[in-house]
């Protein structure tokens, strides 16, 4: 199978990488660098080293480095398109591949930006979309689908056992997921919940801000079972309203990715909340990560989502007023823990 990934940040070399990495699928895989310097020195040292340093590439994997208007001439004959930019550069992956013939899909995990400015106050207005929603309104014609479930890239790079969940309205999509990356290091299981896929994947983000926040306090493992739990649950009243099916959010992209994401410190929006927890300011946090938390900029998104759907999510609700500078994280605790009881 001819495959070819946008976007040469960890997460995309490293599928980059899986694809390649068995010989007898004899899959032809290029790898896209927006950086022509970054192309050519990946291409000489066969290998990423400023993401994924000291893993080597298989052999059969190519990089390249083209403006997004000759394409074209790139992706004519390919079979698969992966896009594995971050969130916010999707809406303009998506118009750049408008008319595409081969199946587009992507890695990123997040809710948009909201893409409107009150002309008045400056500030956004409007929400934030899901990746299939902004291909609904830029490239309604693509054949399309999202990739993913719990994973981090220096693992899937390394060859660990992984799994992952490839959902889309059209089967053949989930088919050519599978056949892409299938294998004996990664399973891919299919799904036809789009929604609920995405659901999980964006708001885990926020919840593992709120998990690190609660182990960088040392409130203990009590405090974080019953913080992954309830999180799981706001996931859930969320997809739901918007649509997800109950059960996916039992699977690799609810729970799975939840817990991945809350509990490994390879994570960085988790890591956020640990910072955050040592007294570290948002912007001292974001910088030190140097790649992108999701969940910093998703937060106020999930929140407007859940408050236009009448939806109770009082963790986001937490976070969002942590990372505005509206409480402390010590507030943040007593805010949740003061709750008047209810029912599960």
């Amino acid at each position: 199978m001819k495959i070819t990934v946008l976007g040469a940040g960890a997460w995309g070399t490293a599928m980059a990488m899986s694809a390649a990495a068995d010989v007898g699928r004899m899959h032809h895989v290029k790898l896209w660098a927006r950086d022509a310097v970054q192309a050519q020195r990946m291409q000489e040292r066969r290998c990423n080293d400023r993401y994924l340093p000291d893993l080597p590439w298989p052999d059969t994997l190519q990089v390249f480095s083209a403006d997004p208007a000759d394409w074209a001439a790139h992706l004519a004959d390919q079979e698969l398109v992966i896009v594995a930019t971050p969130m916010a550069a999707l809406r303009g992956m998506l118009q750049a591949l408008r008319g595409c013939h081969a199946p587009v899909v992507w890695l990123c995990k997040g809710f948009e930006r909201p893409t409107g400015i009150s002309a008045s106050t400056g500030a956004p207005e409007g929400v934030g979309l899901l990746g299939h929603e902004v291909c609904a309104q830029v490239a309604p014609d693509l054949r399309a689908g999202v990739l993913s479930g719990p994973s981090f890239a220096q693992e899937v790079a390394r060859g660990c056992p992984t799994a992952l969940v490839a959902a889309s309205a059209h089967p053949e999509v989930c088919d050519l997921l599978v056949h892409a990356f299938h294998s004996p290091a990664l399973r891919v299981y299919a799904n036809d919940d789009v929604v609920g896929v995405e659901v999980g994947g964006a708001v885990k983000n926020v919840m593992a801000i709120a998990t690190g926040l609660c182990d960088g306090l040392k409130l203990g493992l009590n405090a974080r079972a019953a913080l992954v739990t309830r999180g799981l649950a706001e996931i859930s009243r969320l997809g739901l309203a918007m649509g997800a099916r109950a059960e996916t959010f039992m699977g690799l992209s609810g729970l799975g990715d939840l817990v991945l994401t809350a509990t490994g410190d390879l994570s960085r929006n988790r890591q956020v909340g640990l910072l955050l927890a040592q007294g570290k300011t948002l912007q001292e946090a974001v910088d030190s990560l140097g790649h992108v938390a999701e969940g910093v900029y998703s937060a106020r998104t999930v929140a407007q989502r859940a408050d236009g759907l009448g939806v109770d999510m009082p963790i986001t609700q937490a976070v969002v007023a942590l990372l505005d500078g509206a409480i402390r994280p010590d507030e943040a605790v007593a805010r949740l823990m003061g709750r008047e009881p209810t029912t599960e």
